[in-house]
């Protein structure tokens, strides 16, 4: 698969089929586990009753705000190592959708945090403040490299903050395991087990998965997007040279 997406030309052939089957299975799955975690799922009284509903929208939105951050520093380390153009385009992509992905999560987290612990927002929990982090981690790639004049200059800073950044990552995961914090500790991810009912963790789960799919697809697209970009100014540029 990677030799295949290693060419543009191949990546965008592939990109052609892969992203309307993505945002159409996406949609229909997360649309029918939304529909069924907003809507026919039970009340949880320890949660606060209709608020868990929202760990439909929360909960997804944490896992994927952390994986599009790995997703950013993989691509970041195999172009800073093998100078991978692709990698950098897709280093590109992901970052404004990380960062949308991870101000999701810490506004769906205050209004969950409002009725269940009293509070929008406090500033010494490990879990909140780490997450923030986060996502000063997406904006300052952003803006780094729109900074720099050249793109290898950019690609470069940009990749090192990325490969940097990654230590916030297991920070975040393993915070309320730490440290004292308001969050409750893993409840589907567990060594004994998942300690999450059946009724909530399957539409979750499936929750997850048609983002995911979403997401994947908006990657993509931004990637195509960028990749044209690059092709009409080379063309741009060699039309003005012969000029």
């Amino acid at each position: 698969m990677w030799t295949l997406l290693s060419n543009p030309h191949r990546f965008l052939a592939f990109a052609r089929w892969a992203v309307p089957i993505a945002y159409g299975l996406g949609t229909i799955i997360f649309a029918a586990s939304l529909y069924r975690g907003l809507w026919q799922v039970p009340p949880d009284e320890m949660q606060g009753g209709d608020i868990i509903r929202g760990m439909f929208i929360h909960v997804p939105s944490a896992w994927l705000c952390m994986g599009l951050y790995v997703g950013l520093a993989v691509a970041s380390f195999v172009w800073f190592v093998w100078r991978h153009e692709l990698a950098d385009v897709a280093a590109r992509a992901i970052a404004p959708i990380g960062a949308s992905y991870t101000l999701l999560c810490l506004v769906t987290g205050s209004i969950w945090g409002k009725p269940t612990w009293g509070t929008w927002w406090v500033w010494d929990d490990p879990r909140i403040m780490s997450v923030l982090v986060l996502f000063f981690l997406f904006i300052g790639y952003i803006a780094l490299r729109s900074a720099l004049e050249t793109r290898q200059r950019a690609a470069r800073a940009g990749a090192i903050l990325a490969m940097v950044g990654i230590l916030n990552v297991p920070i975040i995961r393993f915070s309320v395991d730490i440290w004292a914090s308001l969050h409750q500790g893993p409840s589907v991810i567990r060594a004994e087990g998942p300690a999450m009912a059946a009724v909530y963790m399957t539409p979750l789960l499936f929750s997850f998965l048609g983002q995911i799919l979403i997401v994947s697809a908006m990657v993509i697209t931004l990637m195509r997007a960028e990749i044209f970009t690059q092709q009409a100014d080379r063309m741009l540029a060699r039309r003005l040279g012969g000029q």
